[in-house]
């Protein structure tokens, strides 16, 4: 559906180039719970909350989602929902305050009154679902939230022994745990575009762990999320917020030309290519979805590693509790 995202790559550059030879890595298969909070509002019409309001159908963002990353990642990124939860209820906070029917429709229709603190009891929810346990024996590798606005979750949360900051604190209080995993939390409120920010913040977190201890040019996560308005004339691919000619956060639409080396970033490990012209069209002219799709697909992706760091960085990303 989107294949027209990327035409600078033919077919036969679909993979970068190592030692004079393509090659391949291999793909990563990881099995998800899913738990969608989704009340049925049976004093308010009998239907679900997302159809209440005319939200997203949460399983149609999960197929999207799962699409997308697939896509984006060159096939490497392989997910299957091997338990899906339905859940006719609100998630409980962290001081024990659940919302009903009633109080969520008033706060909402008014757009005020909304519970604080908003954020959700990850560790009462760990335990209804029985996820640490499903993690620690295989059976799952990470877990999806679906819920509302105000539902308190985080956009990604790394969970167990070893746990770092994924754009939120990690939560370590879990000595049953061994086998960090990541818990994404998503609002059906928005759309597919949305998810993918969460899941590319996910990406700056981790990667920007994986080369804490690199400086200055050996530093390639830094030298990959350079801007135009960070980096003046040396422009990469930019950040999850910042395209490479943006000059404030989500100005994806910028119309002003850049000059930019992100082509080179397709030829990874090698990047010694020129930089060359970039517009805004060619991430989507302003959409979130395709901005995202096109800076995940330019991430490494080929075997091999530099000083220790693998030139696969879909393998952090994905399996935290390998490579971490």
């Amino acid at each position: 559906m989107l294949d027209w995202l990327f035409p600078r790559r033919k077919p036969s550059e679909q993979r970068s180039v190592v030692r004079g030879e393509e090659a391949e890595v291999e793909p990563i298969e990881l099995r998800v719970a899913v738990v969608i909070h989704d009340p049925l509002l049976e004093r308010f019409g009998g239907r679900r909350l997302h159809e209440t309001f005319n939200w997203h159908d949460p399983d149609l963002l999960l197929q999207h989602y799962i699409a997308d990353l697939r896509m984006a990642s060159g096939g490497i990124a392989r997910y299957t929902v091997v338990e899906r939860h339905l859940v006719d209820a609100y998630p409980q906070k962290l001081d024990g305050f659940r919302y009903d029917d009633e109080r969520y429709m008033r706060c909402w229709r008014r757009g005020s009154g909304f519970h604080q603190p908003d954020a959700v009891d990850y560790q009462q929810l760990l335990d209804e679902f029985d996820l640490v346990r499903k993690v620690v024996q295989g059976e799952i590798d990470e877990v999806w939230l679906f819920a509302f606005p105000f539902a308190g979750y985080y956009e990604s949360h790394m969970v167990g022994s070893g746990a770092i900051w994924c754009n939120s604190p990690p939560l370590l209080a879990r000595s049953d745990c061994t086998r960090r995993f990541v818990i994404m939390g998503f609002n059906y409120e928005r759309d597919v575009g949305c998810m993918l920010e969460n899941f590319a913040h996910r990406v700056e977190s981790i990667m920007a762990h994986v080369y804490r201890h690199q400086h200055g040019e050996a530093n390639l996560w830094e030298r990959f999320i350079r801007y135009d308005q960070s980096h003046p004339g040396s422009a990469e691919c930019g950040n999850v917020h910042f395209a490479p000619n943006s000059t404030h956060d989500y100005d994806w639409g910028n119309p002003r030309p850049v000059v930019a080396r992100a082509d080179t970033w397709y030829r990874f490990p090698d990047l010694s290519g020129p930089p060359r012209q970039l517009r805004a069209d060619e991430w989507g002219g302003g959409d979130m979805r395709l901005h995202h799709l096109w800076w995940l697909d330019h991430l490494p992706r080929v075997p091999g590693a530099t000083h220790g760091i693998l030139h696969n960085w879909w393998r952090y990303v994905l399996r935290p509790d390998v490579e971490l």
